[in-house]
């Protein structure tokens, strides 16, 4: 494997990392309603799990209420339990074949709460991209030790490898900051 291929390799896994942490932070509630809040609930559909957007319509019917419709009436009941026994805190409530789903407002300490919640998930995110400098930097070692690099080309390597590392953190800073401010805007 040549320097180019390690940095072209690493910059993809820190891509991704920045990816799941943009998909984690949207799982945030902010006290306005989107179906993506309801992404990673799982009803119980005759005995096996699915993901609630398998078994229902999700819409909003405004800014701080998702309506979810089942495309099975006897789901009502299951699409609703699901919703109220995630770790959401949401509470539906159905109305005939439609479950309706009003995003409580966010208390102060609340959103102190899920502001701390976002900063300890932008440091797992850091501490991924770390190991991710780390692991190429290993790599560059190796390819010295075998003698296909010289040590020089590691040096340039490695500064190469923590300028990339510098740019993904401030990135991470970024998007912390963003959701951030989203939180706190009552």
């Amino acid at each position: 494997m040549s320097i180019a291929e390690i940095r072209t390799q690493t910059e993809d896994k820190m891509n991704k990392t920045i990816e799941s942490l943009k998909t984690d932070l949207q799982k945030v509630r902010t006290g306005r309603a989107h179906t993506g809040i309801l992404d990673h609930v799982q009803v119980d559909y005759y005995g096996s799990p699915v993901p609630i957007s398998q078994v229902a319509n999700l819409s909003l019917a405004d800014s701080r209420t998702i309506t979810v419709q089942p495309w099975e009436k006897n789901m009502v009941n299951a699409v609703e339990k699901a919703i109220r026994e995630s770790d959401l805190g949401l509470n539906p409530a159905s109305m005939g074949e439609t479950i309706r789903v009003p995003m409580p407002p966010l208390t102060e300490e609340r959103r102190r709460e899920l502001t701390k919640f976002i900063k300890g998930e932008g440091e797992h995110a850091k501490v991924a991209i770390r190991n991710l400098r780390r692991d190429a930097n290993d790599a560059f070692k190796k390819l010295v030790k075998d003698k296909e690099i010289s040590e020089d080309d590691e040096r340039r390597a490695q500064e190469d490898i923590q300028k990339l590392t510098d740019r993904f953190v401030a990135e991470i800073d970024k998007v912390l900051q963003v959701k951030e401010a989203e939180i706190m805007t009552v």
